[in-house]
């Protein structure tokens, strides 16, 4: 029998400090800028000093891009621009430097760490690092099989809790979080549909490389099928990541329900990583308030996800690619609402106010100077 019990997360997971956040709301009134005009930013700075039980709020220093790679059997239907088994390819370019996440990475001096939980390659073609918490190859076709068996879910969850305590323990001090798959936004959209209540063509996108209308049609198809084997086990959450996750998506909640443990904030990039934090908040409700949604990549599922966290995304630059790449374009802001909120200085108080303070408030009827003038009289 199982060890791991995840309504222990409900009693773990604290909400970022409330009595911190009120003194970085109070500080903001204080600031030479007016309240208001720096708009979201002043949420987002408000927000980092109480995830950090800082005011002011530190800047944020130690970012990471951390990305769960793996296939999904699923995509052997034509669900995806790319073909079945080859998310290794995206993983290598990631490695050698040439995809979008990389780039940017290199641009912001953010360093880049892929996880592997379910590619199909042989894992000697991978640095050890990148492949030492594989837990199969590649995850079941969910529209007629389990994605993971309950041993192998398990393996996956605690995987994403121990990448989360790794970088807690480093010094990591907020993690852009996004996955390297094909297939993934398919389990994706059945997990969304599953915890919405809503159907496939209502979750159902084109993907990080959009795909024609027949494979859409192939795509809804999928999610409708794996939709009927996810709904009588809505109950137990990891139970409905080995039946229609996969390693990838089962870590990925892991982490995010440990980072919110830990204290660790998170950028959540896109679909996959959005439809992981909807099962962590029915994990624990209190979740979802270390998370910030980077960006909207015009995903259905994505979109249905962060509304019903309460998510806004910071932006809405049509960006599909995925694999971390909006949650990186997002991080600057966040970092410009942890400089401002920090480096602003306060408007000096002005003399007459200062004098306001040390006057006496003058005698009111019934004061003890009035009741001496009146035994005059």
């Amino acid at each position: 029998m199982s060890s791991l019990n995840l309504d222990d997360f409900t009693d773990l997971i604290e909400r970022p400090d409330g009595g911190v956040r009120r003194d970085a709301e109070a500080r903001r009134e204080r600031l030479a800028v007016p309240p208001g005009s720096l708009g979201r930013l002043d949420d987002l700075g408000e927000w980092l000093a109480a995830a950090q039980a800082a005011v002011p709020v530190r800047p944020i220093e130690r970012p990471r891009v951390v990305l769960f790679a793996g296939d999904h059997k699923i995509a052997e239907l034509g669900v995806s621009a790319r073909a079945a088994g080859s998310a290794v390819e995206l993983v290598r370019e990631v490695l050698e430097g040439g995809r979008p996440v990389s780039v940017l990475a290199r641009r912001l001096g953010v360093p880049v760490r892929v996880v592997d939980m379910a590619l199909d390659c042989d894992p000697a073609s991978l640095p050890e690092g990148v492949v030492r918490h594989r837990v199969r190859r590649g995850s079941g076709r969910i529209d007629v099989e389990d994605a993971l068996s309950p041993e192998e879910a398990e393996a996956a969850f605690r995987a994403g809790t121990a990448v989360a305590d790794e970088e807690a323990d480093s010094g990591t001090d907020l993690v852009v979080l996004g996955d390297l798959s094909v297939g993934g936004t398919t389990a994706a959209g059945v997990l969304v549909a599953a915890l919405c209540g809503t159907d496939a063509s209502v979750v159902t996108g084109r993907g990080g490389l959009a795909i024609d209308d027949l494979a859409w049609m192939r795509k809804c198809a999928a999610i409708r099928d794996a939709l009927r084997r996810a709904r009588p086990v809505l109950g137990d959450q990891l139970q409905l990541l080995a039946t229609v996750g996969g390693a990838d998506l089962t870590a990925m909640t892991g982490f995010l329900l440990q980072a919110a443990v830990r204290k660790l904030p998170v950028v959540l990039d896109g679909v996959v990583a959005s439809a992981c934090a909807l099962v962590g908040q029915r994990v624990a409700f209190r979740a979802p308030d270390w998370w910030l949604a980077a960006h909207d990549s015009g995903e259905p599922a994505q979109a249905k996800a962060l509304d019903r966290m309460a998510l806004e995304p910071l932006l809405a630059h049509g960006v599909t690619v995925g694999e971390g790449t909006g949650g990186l374009l997002a991080l600057p802001l966040v970092q410009a609402a942890a400089a401002l909120a920090a480096e602003l200085p306060e408007r000096p108080e002005r003399a007459e106010d200062a004098e306001d303070a040390e006057r006496q408030p003058e005698a009111g009827p019934g004061t003890e100077p009035e009741q001496e003038a009146a035994q005059e009289r």
